[in-house]
């Protein structure tokens, strides 16, 4: 099937409303979710929503907690998201780095304890739109490892995403955004929904073989998402847990801490403004002719050009945007089981469903 966005978006958020959310909260989480969607990533859609409704009922996300401010040193803050959703205090961290950056020069701001943040983009995007650049490093705690360590055969990290974002005059920014595992653990649900397979070297069996079966991640004994480019995703994931982790959330993958179910995510974030390096003038000119220059560059056989991050979700955007978001029977059939958790009223459901 496939579902308007503005439609999705006034399901997910009378979900979370249902749920216990402010309005504001749940319109700003339903539209960070279903951007996923319109943008390709679906891992990061609304096929997260029965989860955050489920955390909600278990205690584990606070849908109307925001940040709290831990330590300010100037350009360095540390936050608490208070176990909020990450949508909501992911951005209200990010507001706070944005204002120190254009005071200073440069924030780095160590968000920890938020739920799940969506799409780590997002955040990027937001400092692009003040024409900052920013890194992200983010670790993922609370629920077993998926991802086996370089030759590996068991689990023992997450797909910790990495994320970088340059600001372009004009144009709309350069975006990598991407989890250190070969593959999102999203992608792997929603494949596993689908009834699909997954593209070779992105999972391993219970003894490390490769597969392209994604019920080994919900069978046992189980697999593991591998790391991307073998020993260097592998590398960067660990750097994520460190950074993202041990240094900011002080909570990381290691078996002295609780794994109850949830998804929390630690996050470290720097922000900077371009005008007190090399200035923005010259370092947009370099942004400009670096593009064009790859722009230029002859397809290899079988593609149609060369792309920069960034280009491939706002060509998914435009198409979704018109086509609507693709959604499998199983998914919806999860949402429409996690309304009824919510509480959500029979006849809005129906309203929806029908």
């Amino acid at each position: 099937m496939r579902i308007a966005a503005e439609t999705l978006e006034l399901f997910t958020s009378d979900l979370f409303v249902a749920a216990g959310a402010d309005r504001a909260d749940a319109v700003q989480t339903a539209e960070h979710l279903v951007l996923a969607n319109l943008k390709g990533h679906d891992s990061h859609g609304v096929v997260m929503a029965p989860s955050y409704v489920g955390n909600i009922k278990r205690g584990f996300l606070d849908p109307k907690a925001h940040i709290e401010v831990v330590k300010d040193a100037g350009g360095v803050i540390l936050i608490d998201g208070c176990t909020g959703f990450g949508q909501v205090v992911g951005k209200e961290a990010t507001m706070v780095g944005i204002k120190r950056a254009q005071e200073n020069g440069i924030a780095c701001v160590g968000l920890r304890n938020a739920h799940h943040l969506g799409r780590i983009g997002s955040y990027g995007e937001m400092c692009a739109e003040a024409n900052m650049v920013s890194v992200h490093f983010v670790n993922v705690v609370g629920h077993e490892p998926l991802v086996a360590p370089y030759n590996g055969a068991e689990r023992r990290l997450q797909t910790n995403p990495f994320c970088a974002v340059a600001p372009r005059n004009n144009e709309p920014p350069i975006v990598l955004d991407m989890a250190t595992s070969f593959i999102a653990f999203g992608k792997v649900k929603v494949a596993y929904n689908a009834g699909k397979t997954i593209r070779d070297g992105a999972l391993v069996d219970h003894d490390g073989l490769p597969t392209n079966d994604p019920n080994v991640m919900f069978s046992q004994p189980g697999g593991a998402v591998q790391p991307f480019g073998l020993y260097k995703g592998y590398g960067l994931a660990l750097m994520c847990e460190l950074f993202g982790g041990a240094l900011v959330g002080e909570w990381t993958m290691q078996p002295e801490h609780e794994r109850n179910g949830t998804v929390i995510n630690n996050m470290l974030m720097m922000i900077l403004n371009p005008e007190v390096f090399g200035g923005s003038e010259r370092f947009q000119h370099e942004i400009s002719a670096v593009v064009d220059y790859l722009h230029d560059t002859q397809p290899a056989r079988g593609a149609d050009r060369v792309r920069i991050p960034g280009e491939p979700e706002r060509e998914t955007l435009a198409e979704r945007a018109v086509e609507g978001i693709p959604l499998d029977d199983r998914t919806w059939a999860e949402l429409l089981d996690a309304a009824k958790a919510a509480g959500m009223a029979d006849s809005m459901i129906a309203k929806y469903s029908s």
